[in-house]
């Protein structure tokens, strides 16, 4: 006769090391990367680092754990992103705190911070950034921890994005300055040594957005009209505007937008507009010089 299945309390306690294949072999159906998902979701279940689940590979998970490791695995396996699970990404040489609130820091955005340091010697001086739809302050964050004396603006106009954003400050002890609203309203007056933006540049008919981990992301994050060039047109046409001379703006925009959106820039009076490529080979960063 077959038993009822057990309660989460009731669950038999297992070894850690078994435990975490277990889970990689499930991981398998969901992602490309099961192995460094299921060590992930264990240290975030269990509390224990590499170094603990590596000397002590025969621990006894409780059943409180185990029940724990189950929820946040079947999660998973419906295409709740990993980050989301865990609750943080790591971002250059930061671990940010995220929320469904915000559009989960990938490696690509990383590029924006690399363009930003190899141009800052030609930067007009006092070195004033802001970043524009900040979200969990990524951008803002990594600038104010790589680019010594700057002062650091991120803007959002979500209150929920700010609140993570603010708190990922807090806790890593940068100093950026946050302001709610939307694009360049909170700067009213204000000029920039650079500017920065990751906005939405997704169409909104784009298939890709019923597939992976944008499913769950902030729509208002993602889509930008039609053909997605909506925000980036207003920020790149309103930018020289909110610029010293000499002043530099970044945009992240998508694989199929170098030529719209450089074509932007140069329309705007930008000079030095170049586009850059991220690891997988796409256009992904353009930049451009305010003349001055």
């Amino acid at each position: 006769m077959r038993k009822d299945r057990p309660g989460a309390a009731e669950q038999p306690p297992m070894e850690l090391d078994k435990r975490l294949h277990s889970i990689e072999q499930q991981l398998t159906a969901a992602t490309d990367t099961p192995r460094l998902e299921a060590e992930l979701l264990v240290e975030h279940a269990t509390g224990l680092n590499r170094t603990a689940r590596y000397t002590r590979p025969d621990q006894q998970l409780t059943a409180e754990q185990n029940a724990h490791l189950r929820a946040l695995v079947e999660r998973r396996m419906t295409g709740e992103p990993i980050a989301y699970l865990i609750g943080s990404q790591g971002f250059r040489r930061l671990i940010l705190d995220v929320t469904p609130a915000v559009l989960i820091p990938r490696p690509e955005t990383e590029l924006v911070v690399e363009r930003c340091l190899a141009r800052m010697a030609r930067a007009p001086s006092p070195l004033l950034i802001a970043d524009l739809g900040t979200g969990s302050g990524a951008l803002a964050l990594a600038l104010a921890d790589e680019v010594p004396g700057a002062r650091v603006c991120g803007v959002d106009q979500s209150s929920d994005a700010l609140a993570v954003a603010r708190a990922n400050g807090e806790r890593l002890g940068l100093q950026v300055e946050w302001l709610q609203g939307d694009w360049f309203a909170p700067l009213a007056g204000r000029t920039f040594s650079v500017i920065t933006a990751n906005p939405p540049y997704v169409a909104e008919d784009d298939p890709h957005l019923a597939t992976g981990d944008v499913r769950f992301e902030p729509d208002t994050a993602l889509t930008a009209g039609a053909d997605g060039m909506r925000d980036l047109q207003i920020i790149i046409g309103q930018a020289p505007d909110y610029l010293h001379p000499g002043g530099w703006l970044f945009v992240e925009h998508g694989y199929d937008q170098e030529a719209q959106v450089g074509a932007c820039f140069r329309r705007a009076g930008f000079v030095d507009v170049a586009t850059f490529r991220d690891l997988g080979g796409q256009p992904r960063v353009t930049e451009g010089r305010w003349p001055g």
